[in-house]
């Protein structure tokens, strides 16, 4: 460290009054103006001439955040670069990246992974229609009011597009975050953030899929148990594997190791032509002794009146319209299940979508496919098996409190 530097102290700071520049060495300077305010400036020299590097108001950095600023300018002088014009620069890339252009360009990065070229559209859709308030502004500005302004309008009328608007725009933040564009947290997080500012919703909606709201599930599993069919078991079996009903009253004995708890769906029965590994809770392994003793010769856990078919893909609508939801589809239980997980949980989201079968197209989210996956889902999975089965507050407390260990 050069001779005379941190000449200056905390206290020596406050106490100044006297206007000037107030050596602390090395080049850094407190700046006093005869107004009274202070601030830091950072002096060099460049191809001969002195210039001065404004490092910001004494009420915003304080001395030891001034130093470390002072040190990396001297560093940067030092390799042969002007840090003001370094600044400037950064400064322009910063400004060139708003919210729409750096949106537009991750959902192209994103694109390759993207399966269904619906799926991509409704990216490109809904993060240039609904969060239009937000395109034109800097990455490093946008602020939780910024993401309630295009959240509100739409948040009780179209609550699953609110839900799926909130999620991407999270994740373009987050990007940004990791790419050096913005700091801090994202205003876009829903868990401890914006769940404590928006209303839960009532009752999800995904388009035409109708779900039961997840807070309601232990009182229509109790009554959907009282029903002695195969179509009961069928449709509980959905709801504990948050699969498709093609993907459920498709299932065969082959595809289920009952001794690793794994049904394997095989790609060419899945929407994303990926083989799924489904972890069998503890409910569901019961459910299988109880479809045991019904097995027939078919191979299918869930055989229909015709030879070597499947129960019908109405039966499960037939059920709940019998029990009298008819207003609830089959498909709207995944979205219940979703809605549970990222509002009741703290397990990460990317595990609720390995769950599901989406494929999104982010490796980390490809990962969660893969080795640990499972038992990752596996806790997920017997943590709704868990809350299918609770119904009041003390338990759901409990379970939460479980869940955060889980995760």
């Amino acid at each position: 460290m050069a001779r005379g530097a941190n000449r200056l102290s905390a206290r020596k700071v406050d106490a100044l009054k006297e206007s000037g520049m107030h050596a602390d060495g090395d080049g850094l300077y407190l700046c006093v103006k005869p107004s009274g305010a202070k601030s830091w400036v950072f002096v060099f020299q460049w191809h001969g001439k002195r210039k001065e590097m404004g490092l910001g108001s004494v009420s915003v950095v304080t001395l030891a955040e001034a130093r470390q600023a002072a040190n990396e300018a001297r560093r940067t002088v030092a390799n042969g670069t002007n840090p003001i014009d370094q600044r400037k620069a950064e400064r322009a890339k910063q400004a060139e990246h708003s919210f729409g252009s750096f949106a537009d360009e991750l959902i192209d990065g994103l694109e390759p992974g993207f399966k269904n070229a619906k799926h991509i559209a409704q990216w490109r859709m809904t993060l240039r229609t609904y969060a239009a308030p937000l395109r034109d502004k800097r990455l490093d500005q946008i602020e939780t009011q910024d993401v309630l302004t295009v959240l509100k309008p739409i948040w009780q009328q179209k609550a699953e597009t609110a839900s799926r608007v909130r999620g991407r725009i999270e994740r373009v933040l987050d990007a940004a975050k990791a790419k050096g564009l913005r700091t801090g947290e994202n205003p876009a997080r829903w868990r401890g953030h914006l769940d404590n500012l928006l209303p839960k919703r009532d009752r999800l909606t995904r388009g035409h899929h109708e779900a039961l709201p997840y807070a309601g599930l232990a009182d229509f599993m109790a009554k959907l148990r009282a029903v002695d069919s195969l179509s009961a078991l069928a449709l509980e079996w959905a709801i504990l594997s948050a699969c498709r009903s093609g993907e459920v009253l498709g299932a065969t004995w082959s595809e289920i190791d009952k001794e690793g708890a794994v049904w394997a769906i095989p790609a060419q029965r899945m929407k994303a032509k990926r083989e799924h590994r489904v972890p069998l809770t503890r409910r569901m392994l019961e459910l299988l002794d109880r479809l045991e003793l019904l097995r027939t010769e078919s191979d299918y856990l869930f055989p229909g009146t015709k030879r070597g078919k499947p129960l019908s893909g109405m039966s499960m609508t037939m059920q709940l319209r019998r029990m009298g939801f008819g207003h609830v589809t089959v498909h709207g239980f995944r979205s219940a299940f979703r809605d549970w997980a990222g509002e009741e949980t703290s397990f990460p989201r990317e595990v609720a979508e390995a769950a599901l079968a989406h494929v999104v197209g982010d490796a980390t989210e490809r990962a969660y496919r893969r080795g640990d996956a499972l038992k990752k889902r596996r806790e997920l999975m017997e943590a709704w098996a868990q809350w299918c089965e609770r119904s009041t507050a003390a338990d759901v407390v409990s379970l939460q409190g479980r869940k955060r260990d889980a995760s």
